[in-house]
């Protein structure tokens, strides 16, 4: 009925990953793409499972990834979509090219969340009534999810990102 394992995990190699397999899954997407998940592992010669190889890639080893520190921009526009979608970690890093949402939560969860707290914002229920500023007009004050508030809150997520530096002052400094 469901879908199937990706793997039947016998055999397969879990933990960290070394350098060799990095190295292994690089040369085999550079040279192949990487198509199908599932038969990628046995195919570059790898002792993992196909979700382990496109969760390696899509989180560390694209060339396209953006490493480093966020900035103000970036840590804005996080919180502003936070207040409007929760954590729904995929659609905020819509917004955030060359960001995987892997990162963005690590990040929020580590950093952002600390500082709107010290600030004495609730990070869990950002809303009008508790932020110290007005959120452009794009962002709505947070409601309790349903599967509308969802599909509703990704629609406007989706849509073509506001220029945050027209109005950089409706956003609280992070710092």
């Amino acid at each position: 009925m469901g879908v199937s394992p990706c793997c039947d995990k016998v055999g397969l190699k879990k933990g960290p990953w070394t350098p060799e397999e990095d190295q292994k899954l690089l040369a085999y997407i550079e040279e192949h793409g990487h198509g199908s998940w599932r038969a990628l592992p046995t195919k570059a010669g790898l002792q993992r499972c196909g979700k382990s190889c496109r969760l390696r890639w899509t989180n560390y080893l694209r060339p396209d990834i953006k490493r480093g520190k966020f900035s103000l921009q970036e840590e804005q526009t996080i919180i502003q979509l936070h207040a409007l979608l929760g954590n729904r970690w995929s659609a905020i890093a819509t917004h955030l090219p060359k960001r995987t949402d892997n990162e963005i939560k690590n990040y929020w969860n580590t950093h952002l969340k600390k500082r709107l707290a010290k600030m004495g914002i609730d990070p869990v229920r950002t809303s009008q009534r508790t932020m110290p500023y007005s959120p452009p007009s794009t962002v709505t004050p947070r409601t309790p999810p349903t599967s509308a508030t969802w599909r509703n809150g990704r629609a406007l997520a989706l849509k073509p990102k506001p220029d945050l530096s027209e109005n950089p002052s409706c956003v609280p400094t992070v710092h």
